[in-house]
């Protein structure tokens, strides 16, 4: 039996978490493959902890482990915790919002289960599924930091600074990562590229933007982050 690890960061996602873990536990996976969820809470400042305990004690037939943080640290941080405690064969991050869609593991799943990807990211700029229609200027900012990215890592993504990213558990565990904030996709992209061998693959996905007014988080100070982090762990490793 497989295990696919979920790590879910979250901060004030009180009112609608429960959507998202629904959506998650409605997934089915291919045969011979069970779910682990492990939710971070980044000391958020609503009801998003009451919100995950209470889905967690209505909702036992879902795997869920629980952690928090005793101070507000950082998405990235979240995350390092998350990636930490995993113990599945595969790591997949989530967002706790709805931006993304977890009907679509299936489409990362399947270069890595067909045994030619190590790697697999979620390209929100290929194929055709739905993509909300929002922020020029974040487009534009993704395509100029893949851009930037590619050059420094000699990749072809699309989509680097995609949330939907599955990462085989050794490799990405073997990572020692730093950055705290939204800097963990470059500096993550970055140094799964330096792994020798690594074979990684993009599927084109669905993508559901939030405004700021709904939640949505990133701002352009970490877009320079991103910038930065390509420069530190791409260019000058």
């Amino acid at each position: 039996m497989q295990k696919l690890s979920i790590v879910i960061p979250a901060y004030n996602e009180g009112p609608t978490i429960h959507r998202i873990l629904d959506k998650v536990r409605d997934v089915q996976l291919p045969a011979g493959i069970v779910k682990e969820v492990i939710i971070v809470n980044d000391c958020s400042r609503d009801s998003t902890e009451e919100s995950i305990l209470s889905y967690q004690s209505q909702h036992t037939n879902l795997p869920i482990t629980y952690l928090k943080h005793a101070v507000n640290q950082g998405k990235g941080a979240a995350l390092h915790t998350g990636i930490a405690a995993a113990t599945g064969d595969y790591i997949l991050i989530q967002d706790a919002d709805l931006e993304y869609d977890p009907q679509e593991y299936l489409l990362l799943l399947t270069p890595i289960l067909n045994g030619h990807a190590d790697v697999v990211y979620g390209s929100r700029f290929m194929g055709g599924n739905p993509h909300r229609v929002l922020f020029f200027w974040h487009s534009i900012g993704n395509k100029f930091l893949t851009f930037l990215s590619n050059a420094a890592t000699n990749l072809n993504l699309t989509d680097m600074e995609t949330c939907y990213k599955l990462f085989r558990r050794d490799l990405l565990q073997s990572l020692d990562l730093k950055e705290k904030r939204f800097g963990f996709e470059p500096e993550v992209t970055a140094k799964i590229a330096r792994i020798p061998n690594v074979r990684i693959y993009e599927v084109g996905i669905s993508y559901y933007g939030r405004t700021f007014e709904e939640g949505k988080k990133i701002g352009w100070r970490d877009g320079f982050r991103a910038i930065y982090c390509i420069l530190r762990y791409g260019l000058f490793k």
